[in-house]
C-alpha cells in the first residue's frame, strides 16, 4: 500500500473508530435529513419542507416517549440514540405529511417500531428491525381497514438525486460496522435479480429491454441502496458469523428485487417485508447469542491490562476467536455510547466461565462505568461476532501476529486447542512496549507454542520455545526474517490498523491473511 494512502487510511480508522456505529449511524441519518430538508426548498426532494418537518417531529416524539416509557417499566437506560435511529429510518421509509390521518398513521408505525424491540425480543435481542416492523404493520394496516390515507411504506428517498448520497453515507457506516462486504453482496444480487425481473416484464408486454437504463433506475431509483446501508446492516438483526450474513444477504436481495407476475400484474414482496424475513433467517442462526454475563472478579494482567471474570447464563456459546459486545449501562455515556467490543480470552471449553480484558489508557466513560461494576452486577451481551477463527483443518500451519491487548483471541484459541488436544503448527509473533506488558504469558506457555517476543526490552526467564527478537521493532522485513516459512502459514493478525499496514509486503506472501484490527476501547 501507499505509504501516504496507508497514512491517510489509519488516521480515517482512528477517527471513526473514536465513535461508536450507532452514533455514526445517527449522524449519517441526520445528515440526510438536513439535505433532504433543504433541497425541498427548492422542489427537489419530493415531499415539502412542511412535510418533513411535520413527520420528522412526529416521529421523534412517539418514538422517544414510547422507548422512555418500556425502558422505564423494563427498568433499563433510556437510549435516546436507539429512538432517534428509528425515527430517522422511519422517517425516509414511511411517505412525509402534514395530514391528520397521515401522521396518525405515521404516529403509529413510530409506536410499533418502538414497542417492536421489547416485545419481538429474545433474551434482549430484537429479533426484527423495528422499523420494518412499524412500516409493514402500517402497510397492512392501511390495505386491511382500506384507510389508505393512514399511509405506509413509500421508499421516497429511491431517487436518482439521493441515490450517491445515500451511498456514500452508507459506505461510511458499512466501513464502520465492517458490513460492506455482506451489503455489496446484497446489492448485488438485489441489482441482477432486479434488472432480470424489469427485462422479464418489458419483454413480456412487448416492450424494448434496454438493460443499461434498467440497471441505473434500479441503482438509483431503487430503496436498494437506503435498505442495505441503514436497515439490513443493523448488528442487533444479523448473525454472528459472515457465511451466514452472506446467506441472509443474498436471500434478502433475491426477495427485494423479484417481483413475480400474478396475471398481467407484477407484484414485488416488499422490501420491508423481504428485511423481516432476513431477519427471521438471521434470527435461527443466532437464537442463542443474547445472554447476560454476572461479574464476578477483576485480575490486573500487566500494568495497563486489566482481566474481568463472569459467569454465563445458560444458552451462551461461541467459537475461540469471536468477540462479544458488552452492554455496561451509565449515564452520560460518551460518543461511543454503553456498548464495547471485547475479544473472549477464555475457550469455550472454559464454560460457564467466561473471561475478557482491556487496556485501562483513557478514562472513557465506558471504562469508569465498567471499573465500577460490583460482583454479582448481570450485564448483558448484545451479541456474539467474528469470523477470527483458526481453519477447520488441523494440518495449517499457522502464523499469528499480536499486537498488545491483541493477544487475546489468540489465548482463547491456542486454550481451545489445548483442551481437546489438539497439536498444531503454530508460530506466535507477539509486539509490546516492554516486556511487563505481555498479557497472559502463562496460558501462552502451557500451549508449547513457539513464540517471537518484539519488546524494548529482554522479558526475564523465557520457556525454551520462546525468543527474544533484540529490541528491534518488528516490519515487514523483520517478521520474513523471523518466519521464513511464512509462504507456507495461514497468517492471523490481531492489532492496530497501522501494524497490519506496516506489516503487509511480508503478509502479502503468506497462504492467506485475517485480520482483526481494532482502535482501541
Amino acid at each position: 500500500m501507499n505509504p501516504a494512502l496507508s497514512a491517510w487510511w489509519n488516521r480515517v480508522f482512528a477517527v471513526l473508530g473514536r465513535v461508536s456505529m450507532y452514533r455514526l449511524a445517527l449522524l449519517c441519518l441526520g445528515g440526510l435529513a438536513a439535505i433532504a430538508f433543504l433541497l425541498s426548498f427548492e422542489g427537489l426532494s419530493g415531499p415539502a419542507w412542511n412535510e418533513i418537518l411535520a413527520t420528522a417531529v412526529v416521529l421523534v416524539v412517539v418514538c422517544g416517549a414510547v422507548d422512555a416509557a418500556s425502558q422505564r417499566v423494563l427498568r433499563l437506560p433510556w437510549r435516546l440514540e436507539s429512538s432517534l435511529i428509528t425515527a430517522g429510518i422511519l422517517l425516509f421509509v414511511l411517505r412525509p405529511t402534514v395530514d391528520p390521518v397521515g401522521l396518525a398513521g405515521i404516529a403509529i408505525a413510530g409506536a410499533v417500531a418502538s414497542l417492536s424491540k421489547y416485545v419481538l425480543a429474545w433474551r434482549g435481542r430484537h429479533i426484527f428491525n423495528p422499523a420494518a416492523v412499524g412500516a409493514a404493520v402500517l402497510t397492512l394496516l392501511s390495505a386491511v381497514t382500506g384507510v389508505y390515507a393512514l399511509g405506509g411504506a413509500s421508499w421516497w428517498v429511491g431517487t436518482t438525486l439521493f441515490g450517491p448520497i445515500v451511498l456514500l453515507l452508507g459506505v461510511v457506516v458499512l466501513w464502520r460496522t465492517e458490513k460492506l462486504r455482506v451489503i455489496a453482496l446484497f446489492w448485488v444480487v438485489g441489482l441482477v435479480v432486479g434488472v432480470v425481473a424489469v427485462a422479464v416484464q418489458y419483454q413480456q408486454a412487448g416492450s424494448p429491454v434496454d438493460v443499461g437504463t434498467i440497471f441505473w433506475q434500479q441503482l438509483w431509483s431503487s430503496p436498494l441502496l437506503f435498505l442495505g446501508a441503514f436497515m439490513l446492516s443493523e448488528p442487533l438483526t444479523l448473525p454472528p458469523r459472515r457465511w451466514q450474513q452472506m446467506i441472509v444477504a443474498a436471500v434478502v436481495g433475491v426477495l427485494v428485487g423479484w417481483a413475480p407476475m400474478i396475471g398481467t400484474f407484477p407484484v414485488s414482496l416488499g422490501q420491508e417485508r423481504a428485511v423481516l424475513i432476513g431477519n427471521l433467517i438471521a434470527f435461527a442462526f443466532a437464537v442463542r447469542a443474547a445472554v447476560r454475563l454476572v461479574f464476578q472478579a477483576t485480575a490486573q494482567v500487566t500494568p495497563s491490562v486489566q482481566e474481568l471474570t463472569f459467569h454465563a447464563g445458560r444458552g451462551f456459546s461461541f467459537t475461540a476467536g469471536q468477540f462479544l459486545e458488552l452492554d455496561v449501562p451509565h449515564r452520560h455515556p460518551d460518543a461511543r455510547g454503553t456498548r464495547r467490543e471485547f475479544s473472549i480470552v477464555s475457550a469455550p471449553a472454559d464454560l460457564p466461565t467466561v473471561r475478557i480484558a482491556f487496556r485501562r489508557g483513557s478514562q472513557s466513560t465506558y471504562k469508569k462505568a465498567l471499573a465500577a461494576v460490583q460482583p454479582g452486577t448481570a450485564l448483558a451481551v448484545t451479541g456474539v461476532w467474528g469470523d477470527f477463527v483458526l481453519p477447520r483443518h488441523p494440518d495449517s500451519p499457522l502464523l499469528l501476529v499480536a499486537a498488545g491487548i491483541g493477544v487475546t483471541p489468540f489465548v482463547s484459541q491456542l486454550r481451545q486447542l489445548q483442551a481437546i488436544g489438539q497439536q498444531r503448527d503454530i508460530v506466535v509473533v507477539y509486539v509490546a512496549a516492554e516486556s511487563a506488558e505481555l498479557a497472559f504469558r502463562a496460558d501462552l506457555e502451557a500451549s508449547g507454542v513457539r513464540v517471537v517476543v518484539f519488546t524494548r526490552d529482554e522479558p526475564a526467564d523465557l520457556p525454551a520455545s520462546w525468543e527474544w527478537a533484540r529490541g528491534v521493532r518488528l516490519d515487514a522485513a523483520g517478521l520474513a526474517r523471523t518466519v521464513p516459512d511464512i509462504a507456507r502459514r495461514h497468517a492471523y493478525v490481531s492489532g492496530p490498523a497501522g501494524l497490519i499496514a506496516d506489516l503487509a509486503p511480508a503478509l502479502e506472501k503468506a497462504r492467506s491473511i485475517t485480520t482483526d484490527a481494532f482502535s482501541g476501547y
